[in-house]
């Protein structure tokens, strides 16, 4: 398999060390396997002979033309998380010829992946009109309002769709390389991460801040701030609407366009955050935790957690 990796000027030097570190060793560690899968030929391409990485480094390429004959592409993060110098970045003259190359690799059917901020340079060029994707969690709202003909689902940490794969923030360029592996070879994959110590992160809930999603609309940030207040309560949405002044239409809109949920499920993802917190952080019995964030059985509390973290009560104590 041919894989094409896209080097450009502020790409996020992590990101792009992680899918080639990741590509590497499963071809080193293929021998270990009874049946080994074909090797990847891996190849960084870029616009120019040399780029500079967003910490600075120069990085050599090969010519972008060789990513025509490419299997996939892969397209790393660029280093920006400010959602305003970001979306100027990938509209913008400088991310032209990149857009280019990813609307006309799947215009030829080829595969392309990105992860973390990248996969705002995919939605850029149209490639995920129509498709799911997920995101770096703390951007979905301005992903979800610049591009509204993508479904996103930010609690994923990788997201196939038709031919275009999209993982989450930062480190999910390692969940993208071996969801990469995968596709070929699970044995592989199971054996490089074990290799390099990788765990398995199906979701991106446990890492998400509600809070900070909340910021991008006055309505949500001060219904978060009410929902606080409350959630050692039942929680009725008429009266989160009556104490903000506002209609509870207007708040289940402000909530949908926001953060692609609903006002309800978001209460639910704070009081998982809480009970989260007071998990790692404490010694108190899950009924005693349950009752702090509004439920009065535990094994509601325990179903949630697992729904929403991927992980047990347990697991998230020994954290």
């Amino acid at each position: 398999m041919d894989i094409a990796v896209l080097a450009y000027d502020g790409v996020f030097d992590s990101g792009l060390a992680a899918l080639l570190d990741v590509l590497d060793g499963a071809n080193a560690m293929r021998g270990e396997l009874p049946q080994p899968p074909p090797a990847w030929r891996v190849t960084t391409v870029g616009f120019r002979r040399r780029v500079r990485t967003g910490a600075g480094h120069v990085v050599t390429t090969a010519p972008v033309a060789e990513a025509e004959g490419a299997d996939l592409l892969l397209v790393p993060a660029l280093a920006e998380r400010r959602p305003d110098a970001l979306i100027a970045h990938v509209s913008g003259p400088g991310s032209a010829a990149a857009r280019r190359l990813v609307a006309e690799t799947r215009a030829r059917r080829t595969p392309v992946a990105s992860a973390c901020t990248g996969t705002f340079l995919l939605a850029e060029s149209g490639v995920l009109d129509g498709r799911r994707a997920t995101t770096s969690w703390w951007l979905a709202p301005v992903f979800r309002k610049r591009y509204p003909a993508v479904t996103v689902d930010e609690t994923r940490m990788v997201v196939p769709s038709d031919g275009v794969t999209t993982a989450g923030a930062a480190f999910g360029h390692v969940d993208l390389a071996l969801a990469v592996v995968r596709m070929t070879s699970p044995a592989l994959a199971d054996l490089v991460a074990r290799y390099l110590v990788i765990d398995e992160r199906p979701s991106q809930a446990s890492y998400t801040i509600s809070a900070a999603l909340a910021q991008s609309d006055p309505t949500v940030a001060a219904f978060e701030r009410w929902a606080r207040l409350h959630l050692d309560e039942p929680i009725a949405m008429t009266d989160a609407a009556r104490a903000l002044g506002v209609s509870e239409r207007t708040l289940q809109r402000a909530v949908r366009r926001t953060l692609g949920t609903s006002p309800v499920r978001f209460v639910q993802d704070l009081r998982v955050e809480r009970a989260s917190h007071l998990l790692r952080t404490t010694d108190l019995p899950l009924e005693v935790i349950a009752r702090k964030v509004g439920y009065e059985h535990a094994n509601t509390l325990r179903i949630l957690l697992r729904e929403r973290t991927g992980a047990t009560a347990g697991a998230l104590r020994r954290r």
